[in-house]
């Protein structure tokens, strides 16, 4: 890729006379650190709170953080004031659910009342479950799905994850919150720019226990127990779990491909935040989840993501890990360090703010 698409803000997240290193994976120290870092701004955004909402459509590659940047908003601002939907999980689940008689009923049945589109309730439901597959799923079932979803978080911020998916659905989101009825309140679009680099790694990384399918990552989220395979000459986590026994836990099928196994889906993903990115008439923000190494003076080093590095000596086999600061290059070949979570959303929380003219 040629020159980035959209020039996305670096994030500066270091603030004067604020020197403690806070623990980004302690849940207190997180809370601590929002407030020393982004307060002004969490106290306006929660006053606002009190009386209004607001929609957010998140924006962003596979893998890119969008479930992890909300739910730590959710941690700030409470769960009864934040709500997720994930539309994939809404559509997988809505799948499962038609199996059951009872609840394909009362699908049917709000369907029948808030869908309109060019084919049927059940053809489109027929289109779903894969027994029609010369059929679209239509935007417009989606949005009787999305509709019905939200009407189950009463009065929450929604940050609607996988809507707009595709190019020709950017239309529909520029009207979705006047078709859900009362959200009348403000939406707005967040980008998140992620290198290519960072997900590569996250995907050929990615483990998961054969027993308790529990999920891990070689560099950037490992277990308490480490193996070495002398064979093979490769490292590997040990379950934590103590039901499963120390099993040793393995790649998913494909990551070993890395992104190139989802580049379609990537080099779209890009076309629809740049389209996204031309609009008027709607609050757009950028996050930036890596810095470049020139920038290191703008953020403080416990909020770099290390990963671990391992060793193991020959004799006893013992492995030992240690962190280091996850170095990459940016989309554009830049060198540039990844951010843990908690100092995007810094990013995230101050151009809210002003989004919402707080």
């Amino acid at each position: 890729m040629k020159g980035p698409l959209i020039e996305f803000p670096i994030i500066k997240t270091k603030v004067p006379l604020v020197t403690k290193k806070f623990n980004l994976t302690n849940p207190e120290e997180r809370k601590e650190y929002f407030e020393a870092k982004a307060g002004v701004e969490i106290e306006k955004i929660k006053k606002y709170l009190e009386e209004n909402t607001f929609i957010a459509y998140l924006l962003g590659k596979k893998n890119s953080g969008k479930g992890t940047y909300t739910k730590l908003m959710a941690e700030i601002f409470g769960a009864d004031k934040i709500g997720h939907i994930s539309v994939g999980d809404l559509v997988r689940q809505i799948y499962k659910d038609i199996n059951d008689p009872d609840k394909k009923a009362e699908i049917v049945e709000y369907l029948e009342n808030h869908y309109r589109g060019y084919i049927s309730v059940e053809d489109a439901i027929d289109a779903l479950i894969g027994k029609n597959q010369k059929v679209l799923l239509p935007t417009e079932f989606i949005l009787a799905l999305l509709k019905r979803e939200i009407n189950k978080f009463d009065r929450k911020v929604i940050f609607i994850d996988g809507f707009p998916r595709d190019l020709d659905q950017v239309q529909y989101s520029l009207y979705f919150r006047d078709l859900a009825d009362y959200r009348l309140d403000p939406d707005l679009f967040i980008a998140i720019n992620i290198p290519e680099s960072v997900l590569d790694e996250r995907m050929r990384n990615r483990v998961i226990c054969p027993k308790c399918q529990a999920p891990r990552n070689l560099t950037t989220f490992i277990t308490k127990e480490l193996g070495y395979d002398k064979e093979n000459k490769q490292y590997f986590l040990k379950c934590d779990n103590k039901e499963c026994d120390g099993a040793r836990m393995v790649g998913k099928v494909g990551d070993d491909a890395g992104i190139e196994s989802i580049r379609d889906r990537l080099v779209l993903d890009d076309k629809l935040i740049k389209k996204v990115m031309s609009l008027h008439g709607i609050p757009k923000i950028l996050l930036r989840n890596a810095v470049p190494v020139e920038n290191a003076n703008d953020i403080d080093d416990y909020e770099i993501t290390e990963i671990s590095v391992f060793d193991h000596d020959e004799q006893t086999g013992k492995v030992t890990a240690k962190e280091e600061p996850w170095i990459i290059k940016d989309d554009e070949g830049v060198p540039s360090y990844s951010l843990m979570a908690p100092a995007v959303v810094i990013g995230l929380l101050k151009q809210l703010a002003k989004a919402l003219n707080l």
